[in-house]
């Protein structure tokens, strides 16, 4: 399979930077997995998971939203933040979440602070919904059978 340019860059670093076959990512107008010589295309992102196949592997990421520019021969995502799954604690997201949960309550009456806590809130939803996915498959490196391969 033909490959391409592909960079995960966040205001702290740059992420995941190298040549893949495709990107999975999560978009307003849902999913949409991106191919060498993609039409062009620029996309708002949303918090979710973002998956990396490369070399018969595939590498899972969680994004909490950001943009997406697509180029013939190049893929830009420009996330608000960016983890493997294997960065995730799920016991300390889960703890966010609740504490989420329990501040929109409390700020209901601030449309400013309900929006800010609400966007927080989904990415910590999305962080737990990926870190639960691949908690039982291993580290990166998971086949596209869905085997973990060490390497």
């Amino acid at each position: 399979m033909k490959s391409f340019r592909f960079e995960i860059t966040t205001p702290e670093r740059v992420v995941y930077q190298d040549e893949v076959e495709s990107v999975t990512l999560p978009t307003l107008d849902g999913e949409i997995t991106v191919l060498a010589n993609h039409m062009p295309l620029v996309s708002v992102l949303v918090p979710g998971e973002l998956l990396i196949r490369s070399k018969g592997k595939a590498y899972p990421y969680v994004i909490g939203g950001g943009f997406v520019e697509v180029q013939p021969d190049k893929l830009v995502v420009l996330a608000h933040t960016a983890e493997q799954v294997e960065e995730i604690d799920e016991r300390l997201a889960e703890e966010a979440r609740k504490r989420g949960q329990e501040l929109k309550k409390q700020v209901a009456a601030d449309d400013v602070e309900f929006a800010r806590i609400s966007a927080k809130l989904e990415q910590d939803l999305a962080r737990l919904k990926v870190a639960r996915k691949y908690r039982h498959r291993g580290h990166v490196g998971i086949t596209q059978e869905g085997i973990r391969k060490d390497g």
